[in-house]
């Protein structure tokens, strides 16, 4: 009998579309294309990798730091995440097409800063898998364009937005450990926000959500804060762009998605895209140039 022919599974692929090297960072624009759920492996022993999403991460995109919490725990990895100097970061992800901003930003020019070497705990790992911080989020797209359309003076504004962005990144770890435990909500309360953002795509008031927590408005607010170090509207604003920039990818229309998420126009969804990602719904949708990805023919602008 002949021996069965081979199996040939189509390979993961990393495509960098830009790159800008400056004299504490490294920024690149990267598209992946990955066929079949991964795993995959984060290590730099001398710089901190910061990673912003620009597609929305295949589903269920996890990571855990085995040596220090072993092989069975696994957190859900937000928009943005920052991998520590010499910290191996263990990552499962669905299939999908993805792009990226990665950074690698020398570890002295952080600490130089701070005026110490920080202390990777528990606590700053798990925080730094998700970092909702506006700050860092507005610095990378800014990063973004820079690297994608460098401009008059790009060295000199590479090197600005790098020590501002170096400033942020430790403001974060410092507030991560100052942050108080006490005050923060219950996990159970955090796990019903997010089931909310998740089953419902219309924006939440504050008051159904401290009703569905049983608290008060002013409860919610210091609570969440304390919980997830930004505020309660800023998270809500994250959350629906990420679900809005799915809905792009997946190939819905501007209008479908605007009335779906509650917004009373196209227009008035295209200012609250705008405003949180630095470009509108088709202009997104065209310019994630992902390996493998099906484009969507651009859709006229509403203004």
């Amino acid at each position: 009998m002949a021996a069965a022919p081979p199996i040939r599974t189509e390979q993961a692929t990393m495509t960098v579309e830009a790159e800008v090297r400056g004299r504490v960072l490294t920024a690149q624009l990267v598209g992946f294309h990955i066929p079949t759920p991964t795993e995959s492996v984060l290590r730099d022993d001398e710089s901190y990798q910061i990673n912003l999403c620009l597609t929305p991460r295949p589903l269920y995109s996890r990571a855990s730091y085995h040596a220090h919490w072993g092989p069975h725990r696994y957190e859900p990895l937000g928009e943005i995440f920052l991998v520590p100097p010499g910290e191996a970061l263990h990552i499962r992800g669905g299939a999908g097409a993805q792009a990226s901003l990665t950074c690698l930003l020398k570890a002295d020019a952080l600490h130089s800063i701070l005026g110490e070497t920080l202390e990777w705990t528990d606590k700053r790992l798990s925080a730094a898998l998700d970092i909702s911080s506006a700050r860092i989020r507005n610095l990378l797209f800014r990063l973004t364009e820079e690297v994608r359309h460098p401009g008059f003076a790009g060295a000199q504004m590479i090197e600005f937005l790098s020590g501002e962005l170096a400033i942020e990144l430790g403001r974060f770890c410092l507030e991560v450990v100052e942050r108080s435990i006490t005050g923060g909500l219950a996990s159970w309360r955090l796990r019903l926000i997010d089931e909310r953002l998740s089953d419902d795509l219309t924006a939440p008031g504050l008051k159904e959500l401290a009703d569905l927590c049983s608290i008060s408005v002013r409860q919610l607010t210091r609570g969440f804060r304390a919980s997830r170090g930004c505020s309660i509207g800023d998270y809500i604003e994250q959350r629906r762009m990420e679900t809005a920039k799915r809905l792009l990818m997946a190939g819905e229309s501007v209008k479908g998605i605007a009335f779906a998420m509650g917004f009373a126009s196209p227009s008035s969804f295209t200012f609250a895209f705008r405003r949180a990602t630095g470009i509108s719904p088709s202009h997104f949708r065209t310019r994630q140039r992902v390996p493998g990805a099906v484009q969507a023919r651009p859709e006229p602008e509403r203004s």
